[in-house]
C-alpha cells in the first residue's frame, strides 16, 4: 500500500495534475484508510477475519487496475480510495489472524515482531517507490501490485476451500 501511496502524488504531478489535486487525493486516501475502522471489527465478527482480509486484497488489486485504466484525476483518486479501504480491511484482518496463531502469552511478542516486519517493509517500499516511479513509470508501479496481491490472496483462498467453515485456528509452525 505504501509503495503505491508514496508514488501516487508524484505520478499525479508528473501527469499534469496540480499539487493541490495530489494533496486532496492523499487526504481522501488517508480518510479511506482509517474511516472504515468503525465497521471493520463488526465485519470481521460477521464474515470472518479471512474474508475481510481477502476483500481487502481484492480492493487493493482493483485499485491497481483502476490506476492502470488511465491518468485522469478520477483514476488516481479512485485508485487511492480503493487502496485505502483495501489496506484497512487487509491490515486489520491480517493482524487479527496473526493474533489467532499464538497463545495469549505469545501474542504480544508475535504482534511486536509482525509490526516490526510490516513497518520495516513499509519503510523500504516508500524509499523504493520514488526511484521505481522515476525509472519505470506509474504503470510499472501498479503492475507490481497484482503479483503481490495474488501471492498473499492464494493461501487465504486455498485455506477457505480446503478447510471450509473450519474453526481450526492458525497455528504457525509450532
Amino acid at each position: 500500500m505504501t509503495f503505491v501511496m508514496t508514488a501516487a502524488p508524484m505520478a499525479m504531478v508528473g501527469h499534469g495534475h496540480s499539487v493541490d489535486s495530489a494533496a486532496l487525493g492523499i487526504q481522501w486516501h488517508v480518510l479511506s484508510m482509517f474511516g472504515p475502522s468503525f465497521v471493520t471489527g463488526r465485519l470481521m465478527a460477521r464474515f470472518g477475519k479471512e474474508r475481510v482480509a481477502a476483500v481487502g486484497l481484492v480492493l487493493t488489486g482493483a485499485s491497481a487496475l483502476v490506476a492502470l485504466g488511465g491518468w485522469d484525476i478520477a483514476h488516481f483518486w479512485g485508485a487511492l480510495i480503493l487502496l485505502g479501504v483495501g489496506w484497512n480491511f487487509g491490515f486489520i484482518g491480517a493482524t487479527a489472524m496473526v493474533a489467532d496463531c499464538h497463545s495469549p502469552a505469545e501474542r504480544g511478542k508475535a504482534q511486536g515482531a509482525n509490526d516490526f516486519l510490516v513497518f520495516g517493509t513499509v519503510a523500504c517500499a516508500s524509499f523504493f517507490a520514488g526511484s521505481l516511479l522515476h525509472s519505470s513509470g506509474w504503470t510499472t508501479v501498479n503492475w507490481l501490485v497484482l503479483p503481490a496481491v495474488a501471492f498473499i490472496l492464494v493461501p487465504i483462498v486455498w485455506r477457505a476451500v480446503v478447510f471450509p467453515r473450519s474453526n481450526i485456528p492458525y497455528r504457525g509452525l509450532s
